[in-house]
């Protein structure tokens, strides 16, 4: 047995191995390396299968790898050979056009990353088999068997080729290393940046193990592109200008339709999937990565230039190995050049984003809005005694001070014992509710606070003129409370039931409907009853309030705001706390206003800003705790 160090500074391969420690990034190294070998042979004017098998078998704490193709094989030399450090061993170095992955650097690395491994391989009528595993002291080190020997039928078998091929085993034991399910790994193989342009022309089948034994296959597994419209090309030419030589390339670029783009990751779906011969080098949006307008734009950008550069030593690929370096000055140049080609696709996107008249929040985002609302409104009633006007369209010749409350309870606070049923009477206006109008009726009571009768939803229709509601409770226990809580358009009543051992058995006197207005802490006509997302037809707005419709208008058209719509209208969870912020400057103006004008000053802009950063104090923690809650 000759086990020998792998020839390449352990420092290196040590950095190396955590780099690339991922089920994901070995499959990439090792697909791509069977496609060159298929390539090279097909340079040559000869057949190939094009089959690319992969067998997965997962265990508990681990999991088994194999990647067999039917390509070219080694002699025991060139097997050796990859053994040595990429650079300027590789395929590129040597003036060869293949050669892509981590170039040069992905199969020992992708092996010693995710644990141990061995490469067999058939060449020629030969076969050679080496081992790669880690010393007792945490060296790298390999196994080659002291050479290679002819090929057996059972060799032939075991790797599934009739000539030539290569089968890679990975015994996955790194405990880092996330042990993907099975149809993790055939999703991830089809979405794989670096993996789309191998599946439209290689035969790539995923196998299930168990126990060494086949539950099932993925049949050929291909990338499902979005639909889409086409905005440029398809293979639209274009050139760059470099130390005064023109350089072509080709160009594709779409929109999605329906589909939502990942915008990051292996598995990234917007984007230009940059492709330089057979090598996928990158998936980016150049000068415009990140930037609004560009959600739902993607394609290809074919340069044959970059491949060649590489080959001569540019650094044309980051020293990770993860993507074009803009450092270099020919990728410059070539950015410079795809960026133009793009920008008018961007800035159309950009305009449409300014005539975007509507727009909406996800269903979680929509429930904080909501909750926020509704503990706004009861802040401006209970807390701040701000009591609307009733509506103009509304308004009677009856003063509006006098104007009894279209809905109140009796008293909003019912202090009763336990055991001792008592009434509780809700008092409404239906003059003042629209036809049709429906009460929302919703109940905060424990168990043991029982209520007859307990309707969620009244139409005042259906009350036949009737001024009163009334409920019976009765609460088993001292200490048990609740809330009773009813809307009907913006008019909003509450109620607080306490349950106590030394309260009185007795009812008080109603207030009835000749009472006079009185300052509510209990009732009133709700301030903010919605959002919407609204063109306001500026820039300078970034959200105001709507006093007639009572709503908070968060403006399209404001960039700040654009920077977190999508090209399809959708606010951003991930910009929850701009909403927070707009929120709170628009909720926190419209109760100093009304704070200033009950206090008898309106106008006074000094006392405006105080009592609006009163009232920040007081609830803009609250506001933005309500957008972290999800």
């Amino acid at each position: 047995m000759a086990i020998s160090p792998i020839p390449v500074d352990q420092r290196v391969i040590d950095i190396d191995s955590r780099r690339f420690a991922s089920i994901e990034k070995a499959l990439v190294e090792l697909i791509t390396n069977a496609d060159d070998s298929y390539a090279r042979l097909e340079k040559a004017g000869l057949p190939v299968t094009g089959q690319i098998r992969i067998h997965y078998e997962r265990h508990q704490t681990g999991a088994v790898l194999m990647i067999a193709d039917q390509a070219e094989g080694m002699s025991f030399e060139q097997a050796r050979f990859i053994l040595t450090y990429g650079g300027a061993h590789s395929p590129l170095a040597r003036g060869e056009g293949g050669g892509r992955g981590y170039f040069g650097r992905g199969l020992k690395q992708a092996i010693y990353g995710l644990g141990y491994g061995w490469i067999e391989t058939i060449h020629a009528g030969r076969f050679s088999r080496i081992e790669l595993f880690r010393g007792e002291n945490g060296g790298y080190l390999y196994d080659d068997g002291d050479g290679d020997r002819p090929a057996r039928e059972k060799d032939y078998a075991r790797l599934g080729v009739t000539e030539n091929g290569t089968k890679v085993t990975i015994v996955i034991e790194n405990a880092l290393t996330n042990i993907s399910h099975y149809r993790s790994v055939v999703q991830s193989v089809a979405n794989n940046v670096y993996l789309r342009d191998v599946l439209n022309r290689r035969t790539v089948e995923l196998v299930h193990m168990q126990r060494g034994k086949e539950l099932e296959r993925s049949g050929t597994v291909h990338y499902q592109e979005p639909p889409a419209t086409l905005l440029l090309g398809p293979e639209q030419v274009g050139h760059f200008v470099y130390e005064q030589q023109s350089y072509p390339f080709t160009f594709t670029l779409k929109r999605a339709l329906d589909a939502e783009l990942a915008t990051r990751g292996d598995e990234r779906t917007n984007g230009l999937v940059v492709l330089s011969g057979t090598a996928v080098l990158d998936c980016q949006l150049f000068e415009y990565e990140n930037q609004v307008g560009t959600e739902y734009l993607f394609g290809t950008v074919h340069c044959p230039a970059l491949i060649e550069k590489l080959g001569q030593g540019a650094a044309i690929i980051s020293d990770e190995r993860e993507g074009l370096n803009h450092k270099e000055p020919f990728v410059e140049a070539f950015s410079r050049a795809v960026s133009r080609m793009i920008a008018p696709c961007v800035l159309a996107e950009r305009e449409k984003l300014k005539h975007l008249q509507h727009a909406s929040a996800s269903g979680r985002t929509s429930q904080m809005i909501e909750h926020l609302l509704e503990r706004m409104n009861r802040a401006a009633i209970q807390d701040l005694g701000i009591s609307l006007p009733p509506p103009a369209a509304g308004a009677s010749t009856v003063d509006a001070a006098q104007r009894p409350a279209a809905l109140r309870f009796t008293t909003p606070f019912y202090y009763r014992q336990p055991n001792h049923p008592f009434h509780v009477t809700l008092l409404l206006d239906p003059a003042q509710l629209a036809s049709g109008e429906v009460l929302h009726v919703e109940y905060a009571l424990p168990d043991t606070l029982h209520i007859d009768p307990a309707p969620t939803a009244i139409a005042v229709d259906e009350l036949h003129g009737s001024e009163r509601i009334e409920w019976t409770l009765v609460g088993d226990a001292a200490g048990d409370r609740g809330e009773i809580t009813v809307r009907a358009g913006t008019h909003w009543a509450w109620c607080q039931v306490v349950i106590a051992e030394h309260a009185s058995r007795h009812s008080h006197g109603a207030a009835g409907h000749t009472i006079r207005h009185r300052t509510p802490h209990d009732h009133g006509e709700l301030m903010f009853t919605g959002y919407e997302f609204r063109n306001l037809g500026n820039e300078l707005d970034r959200a105001v309030y709507s006093p007639a419709e009572r709503k908070i208008l968060i403006n399209t058209e404001a960039p700040t705001v654009q920077l977190y719509v999508d090209g399809r209208g959708h606010f951003r969870d991930s910009a929850r706390l701009l909403l927070a912020e707009l929120f709170m400057d628009v909720i926190s103006d419209e109760l100093a206003r009304f704070a200033v004008e009950k206090s008898g000053r309106p106008g006074d802009v000094a006392a405006f800003h105080r009592a609006k950063l009163d009232i920040i104090r007081r609830y803009g923690s609250e506001i933005h705790l309500s957008f972290l809650s999800g």
